[in-house]
């Protein structure tokens, strides 16, 4: 199905980061204390650097 057997297929990859992006919000929702929210916030700049490497490719 997928010529490139190292790429993911892009939806079931970008589906994942968002669910684990909706996730991490929800938790922000919570008010954590001042080091989990540190590492969440650590955790959504990864998410969104990686939701806009699929959006551009040629930035990785």
């Amino acid at each position: 199905m997928f010529k490139n057997h190292e790429t993911t297929p892009p939806m079931m990859s970008v589906a994942h980061l968002l669910t684990q992006k909706q996730n991490l919000l929800s938790r922000l929702e919570e008010f954590p204390g001042p080091n989990e929210r540190a590492e969440i916030e650590q955790l959504l700049g990864k998410i969104d650097a990686e939701l806009n490497a699929v959006d551009s490719p040629d930035r990785l």
